[in-house]
């Protein structure tokens, strides 16, 4: 506490400097699954965010970076007024408080997420313009947070030993990665969902880009239209989707790739598996690591993500039976344990 107390008041030493600044308050807001913290500057003229992420654990340079590229392709990324990289503030524009997550109904889902899907077209195309300054979701980026999720989740939160079935997780896994590799590979977000999102007029701002990479093109869709925080009908998604990748067509994403609905689909639900094994082992960690238990409450669907999907193809028969036998039954006696106990 003492440390987030010096550096909000460096922050607050560092508004001071800015003479064109003259606020009236600073208020904490609801920050994200980092170590990142956000703070509402307001002033007579309106409001401002600025972020402070300490130097030792964040990096404010990428997120300075990728904000100026998607504002120059005409995506609505705050505009950063200001910043200090070196102490890991920055002031940027205020999109205020209705996220995605907060606005979706299904009476405007359809329009809400079709402006979020035309602006993620528009983002994972101007990849050409960025290939070789950002770096890659690979193999490697895939392979170690497989390697957290069986220590963060597996082992150290429902207590689970998988030396007996490991190898045959492992060979399940690398198919998932071997698919990632054989998509196009875009400007990814890789955080594009509805708490990451926000409602303002006739468009859609996006958040928390900083680790945006080279990656999969189904990456970002699926972070989307399956969500950890919200779901919809396997139908509607399935829609969406193939509206998404015809969209993508349109824009010659698949150039260089043979295109079927049939494969966009597969690497959309591959990809899916992938992305919440992930979400599993980060909400997990969180719990323990950083005793922030409120994303376990989003576990229940993303294990019933994977475990609808893992039932659809034999490619992975073993990785269902660990979700289904293994995983659910240890998430209701962890969670039951916990209610128990708070």
């Amino acid at each position: 506490m003492e440390l987030h107390d010096e550096r909000k008041q460096s922050l607050v030493a560092w508004l001071a400097t800015i003479q064109t600044l003259q606020y009236e308050a600073i208020v904490p807001m609801l920050g994200d699954a980092s170590f990142r913290r956000y703070f509402r500057v307001v002033t007579s003229q309106g409001s401002f965010v600025a972020m402070d992420a300490p130097p030792a654990k964040e990096d404010c340079t990428p997120f300075v970076k990728i904000a100026c590229l998607l504002r120059q392709h005409g995506l609505h990324a705050p505009h950063v007024i200001a910043s200090h990289v070196e102490q890991g503030f920055l002031l940027m524009t205020d999109y205020g408080d209705l996220t995605y997550l907060k606005a979706l109904q299904t009476t405007n889902v359809d329009q809400l997420y079709g402006q979020a899907l035309q602006a993620l077209s528009r983002l994972q195309h101007c990849h050409q313009h960025v290939e070789t300054a950002l770096p890659r979701f690979g193999a490697a980026q895939m392979l170690q947070e497989w390697a957290l999720h069986k220590e963060w989740f597996a082992e150290k939160w429902l207590g689970l030993s998988l030396i007996d079935i490991e190898k045959s997780l492992d060979a399940c896994y690398l198919k998932i990665v071997e698919d990632a590799l054989s998509q196009p590979q875009v400007l990814m977000h890789r955080d594009y969902h509805s708490a990451n999102l926000m409602v303002i007029p006739e468009a859609v701002g996006i958040l928390d880009f900083q680790d945006a990479c080279i990656g999969p093109v189904t990456y970002d869709p699926v972070s989307l239209l399956r969500d950890c925080y919200i779901d919809w009908p396997d139908a509607r998604v399935k829609a969406w989707i193939l509206q998404y990748a015809h969209l993508l067509k349109e824009r010659h994403v698949f150039v260089s790739h043979d295109f079927s609905e049939p494969l966009f689909l597969r690497w959309f639900d591959w990809m899916g598996l992938q992305r919440h094994l992930k979400a599993l082992m980060i909400f997990s960690r969180k719990a323990i690591r950083d005793n922030e238990p409120r994303y376990l409450q989003y576990i229940p669907r993303v294990l019933a993500y994977l475990e609808r999907i893992s039932s659809q193809y034999s490619d992975f028969e073993v990785l269902h039976a660990y979700i289904r036998q293994r995983v659910i039954p240890a998430t209701k006696r962890v969670m039951s344990s916990c209610a128990l106990s708070s």
